[in-house]
């Protein structure tokens, strides 16, 4: 029978060759780690290689995710459809096996990590999830949600401000099944961690509350174990796990330095290594006795197998409760959605009001909360003013997690990463808020949501000069320009409070992009729509009011703007001028139309054209090209009331007629 070192061993040798034979890669971390995978993988991680998607795994986080040639490992040994070939095609162009792990290229891949601090973060996130879905569905007798989340991370990870953020909250909501593993090695790129990072990490961790296992040998097996046993003992905090491990640990002459964390070994020292660990055998060869003592199918399918039956007891018990779990963890909409959704949107048009859009919002979640128990709200302590919370909120704590509102202190990057974490685990649609200016913060947790294909939801309220007297700081200029430039993200900026409700149903219906959802601080004015025009609001951009004729002029305008160019229009068709107004309140949106209704709202003919938004001017040149002319903003903005920066800065009336008129001269 195959020794535990054996075992750990066809992951060092795995990692090594794929390293070496990529020529770039970090086999460091990977053979550091390699005997605490063993252990924590073949005796206690609760997974089925042949269904990675079933919902009461445990969760598998590799942080520092520049060890993923660590992960890749595990999954082929274990029997996940991650073959031999695929790991010889390690950071080859389309392989399975990037250089950082990316969720939905291999199966087991829960999230994509790399941004260091963001793979804990995600951890906090879906053991959040767990804590919440069993609050809300388990019943005396019937634990069908209840599982570990696992994670992996090194000293970058918890230099990384973000791993603050996350666990700090982590320790307060008393996620007990959250189990860190702290790779205590003492290198990073630029050498010992010593000179930059001298924190006494277990004290820290003491401090937010968590359950500390320190000064554990990461390459004893049988301590390893008794940590992991401590750490599921301790159901009321989450446990940091600190192993000291020695990085490139079986590399003779690199073991121990950076020389061995993101650089292949080379041909002689992995020689070397294979004559220290005793494995003689050739580069990606492992012995059918270390995959047969590797292979998790047999006791994942039995682990599956007796959860079903769980969960069919758990069915026969409470049918209603069960149907509603398969449906949320599903991530399909109810049954009378649809209806709902449009029926609140018809009334609005009917009934409209001067809103701010923040409010509108709010009142969005009102009609929409009471069908849509997913939804998962919160904000990075703004909530009375971003307005995220609603009449059936109920907020989420240590001590009973069956809320809905999650209160995340001034954190929103550890928010807006900690959202992906649950979106990822599945069972909600997680929503978080703060002010769109610091939106920055969280601009990398926004981006590793569209690079996942995640729906997460960002509400971002006060979303231009319009907030008035906080002043530049907290006005935003260029941030919604960042973000409709992101890919696959989507980013509404409503006019009213239609608008709005449009916008939110795009972001809850969303399977695969995250929606960024812009709301003022000002009230806007109700826009008149009739039937046809009220159905073109969910294509991103469409005709708000029209000329008789073909115009002379398109004006496009999004949020508190429409307004202004909506009045200016009338001034200019009462001066004999024809004119078009579009609401473009989601321009990715508008631009994955076909190209015969895009040509319907923008005629390639009509050349005068001028777009209005108090935000960054240069966006809006892909819609009015070079004969067009932009009203927005070119400087950051001033600290006075909202009406005197619009005048100040040109958003007003009077210059946009102006302008119009000086165009149609031209």
């Amino acid at each position: 029978m195959s020794s535990r070192k054996e075992l750990a061993n066809a992951i060092r040798a795995l990692s090594m060759d794929a390293v070496q034979k990529a020529k770039s890669g970090h086999p460091g971390a990977p053979m550091g780690m390699a005997d605490i995978a063993e252990v924590l993988w073949r005796d206690f991680l609760k997974h089925n290689p042949a269904n990675p998607e079933w919902a009461d795994r445990d969760r598998f986080i590799l942080s520092n995710g520049h060890g993923s040639m660590l992960i890749y490992s595990l999954l082929h040994l274990t029997g996940y459809d991650l073959g031999i070939e695929d790991l010889k095609q390690f950071r080859q162009l389309h392989s399975r096996t990037p250089g950082h792990p990316e969720y939905g290229y291999a199966p087991g891949i829960e999230t994509t990590t790399g941004p260091l601090g963001q793979g804990i973060t995600n951890g906090v996130g879906m053991a959040l999830a767990e804590k919440v879905l069993a609050a809300q569905f388990n019943r005396d007798g019937h634990n069908v949600v209840d599982h570990n989340t696992y994670v992996f991370m090194g000293d970058g990870c918890l230099m990384e401000g973000i791993s603050h953020e996350a666990c700090s909250l982590a320790g307060t909501l008393g996620l007990g099944k959250l189990i860190a593993f702290w790779d205590d090695n003492g290198i990073s790129i630029d050498g010992e961690v010593e000179g930059w990072f001298s924190d006494d990490t277990p004290k820290r961790f003491e401090a937010y509350g968590w359950h500390v296992i320190p000064a554990v040998d990461g390459h004893d097996a049988d301590a390893i174990k008794a940590a992991i046993e401590a750490a599921q003992q301790e159901t009321g905090k989450p446990t940091l796990i600190c192993t000291k491990t020695v990085i490139g640990y079986g590399s003779p002459n690199k073991s121990g330095s950076h020389d061995c964390h993101g650089a292949p070994l080379g041909e002689e020292e992995i020689a070397a290594a294979r004559d220290f660990l005793g494995w003689h055998h050739a580069p990606f060869e492992v012995p059918a006795d270390i995959y047969e003592a590797w292979d998790g199918k047999a006791a994942g399918a039995e682990l599956e197998s007796s959860w079903n039956d769980k969960f069919a007891a758990y069915q026969a018990a409470y049918p209603e409760l069960a149907v509603e779990l398969k449906r949320r963890l599903a991530g399909e909409m109810p049954d009378n959605w649809t209806a709902h959704v449009e029926g609140y949107i018809a009334e609005l048009q009917a009934n409209a009001n001067k809103v701010a859009t923040r409010k509108a919002s709010q009142d969005c979640l009102n009609a929409f909360g009471p069908v849509l128990p997913e939804l998962l709200g919160g904000s990075a302590d703004l909530t009375p003013s971003n307005l995220t919370n609603w009449s059936g909120s109920v907020s989420i704590t240590a001590d009973d997690a069956s809320g809905n509102y999650l209160h995340y202190g001034v954190r929103e990057f550890g928010m807006s990463a900690i959202m992906n974490g649950m979106t990822l685990h599945g069972g909600f649609k997680p929503y978080g808020a703060t002010f769109l200016m610091f939106m920055e913060y969280a601009r990398n947790a926004v981006r590793m949501a569209a690079l996942m294909k995640q729906p997460t939801i960002f509400v971002y309220t006060h979303d231009s000069i319009g907030l008035g007297e906080d002043g530049p700081t907290h006005q935003p200029v260029e941030q919604v320009a960042s973000l409709r430039q992101t890919p696959n993200c989507s980013t509404w900026r409503p006019c009213d409070a239609v608008e709005s409700a449009v916008a939110w149903r795009h972001a809850v219906e969303s399977k695969d992009s995250p929606t960024s959802l812009i709301f003022s601080r000002q009230g806007l004015a109700p826009m008149a729509r009739d039937e046809a025009t009220l159905a073109n609001v969910a294509k991103g951009g469409y005709v708000l009011k029209d000329s008789a004729g073909k115009p002379d002029l398109i004006l496009i305008a999004t949020g508190s703007e429409v307004e202004l160019v909506m009045t200016a229009a009338e001034q200019l068709e009462a001066a004999g001028k024809a004119v078009r107004v579009v609401s473009m309140p989601a321009t990715d949106v508008f631009d994955l139309q076909d190209a015969a209704y895009k040509e319907s709202v923008l005629p390639s003919d009509v050349t005068n054209r001028i777009a209005v938004e108090a935000l960054i001017a240069d966006f809006w040149y892909k819609y009015v090209g070079l004969d067009g002319r932009v009203i927005g903003m070119t400087t950051f903005g001033e600290s006075a009331p909202a009406g005197e920066l619009f005048k100040l800065f040109g958003f007003t009336v009077e210059n946009i007629v102006d302008t119009a008129n000086e165009l149609l001269a031209d």
